[in-house]
């Protein structure tokens, strides 16, 4: 399976392994390097960012030394994909947002195109986390609020919840502050931009009266993640994933009171 991103070029001449600046590479470098972004994508698309940092090289067709060399640490290397993505599905959405007027035009076009890029293989641990856990009382996904971009000096973190909670009522969250790595903030902000546009879609959608009210963006996102699997062969992905997105659509579409 080969997945493409349309920003690939021009991230690799302008950005290490850790989101810092550099100067531009070697012609041969920026071509191992492309290689190593790629071959992580379509890796851990396939098997999770559980996947070894050898297949990654094996798929990229170079030593695991040069992958080493380029990302220090495996989290390194799944930071920058996860944050590429993130970028990428924010963008997405805004698209969406932007070019259909309609509310459920937006939100559909939105799903398709992330579930037939392959995004929901990629989607950050961080992001479906904090989509599940930030809810308020009623069940909706607070995601504007939930995604604000945390305080330069720190960042809040939700707690474990406590034990015991009635199935379907929410605990609320509770939050201790403390100071986050340069990468965090990054995480941070990015996960907040893409769970504030998606926030959007949702409500637009629910306040045309064509989303289901118990639809949240956490349910949005999970669309995406599930309606993406990893078959062997590219078409035989592509028609399931569009068969079963078709179906998910219909289970989050407000039905007419009888």
């Amino acid at each position: 399976m080969h997945i493409q991103g349309s920003h690939w070029s021009a991230a690799v001449a302008t950005t290490d392994g850790t989101g810092g600046r550099h100067t531009p590479l070697r012609v041969d470098a920026q071509r191992n390097l492309e290689h190593v972004l790629r071959a992580a994508r379509e890796v851990f698309g396939e098997l999770g960012y559980g996947a070894p940092m050898e297949d990654v090289a094996r798929r990229a067709r170079v030593g695991v030394g040069t992958v080493y060399r380029r990302f220090p640490s495996k989290d390194v290397l799944v930071r920058r994909i996860a944050e590429e993505e993130t970028a990428r599905l924010t963008e997405q959405a805004r698209t969406a947002l932007g070019q259909e007027e309609e509310p459920w035009s937006a939100l559909s076009r939105f799903l398709r195109t992330s579930v037939a890029s392959g995004a929901g293989r990629l989607l950050p641990p961080q992001v479906l986390r904090v989509g599940v856990e930030v809810e308020a009382e009623d069940g909706r996904a607070q995601a504007p609020a939930a995604a604000a971009a945390p305080a330069p000096e720190r960042a809040r973190v939700p707690q474990q919840r406590q034990p015991g909670i009635a199935g379907g009522q929410l605990h609320e969250l509770r939050l201790v502050e403390q100071r986050p790595a340069p990468a965090e903030e990054r995480d941070d902000a990015g996960a907040a931009a893409l769970l504030e546009v998606v926030g959007r879609l949702v409500e637009r959608a629910r306040a045309a009266g064509e989303l289901r009210e118990d639809v949240t963006v956490a349910d949005v996102l999970l669309v995406i993640a599930t309606a993406a699997p990893s078959l062997p062969d590219a078409a035989q992905q592509a028609a399931a994933s569009s068969r079963l997105l078709d179906i998910l659509l219909e289970g989050l579409r407000s039905r007419p009171v009888a």
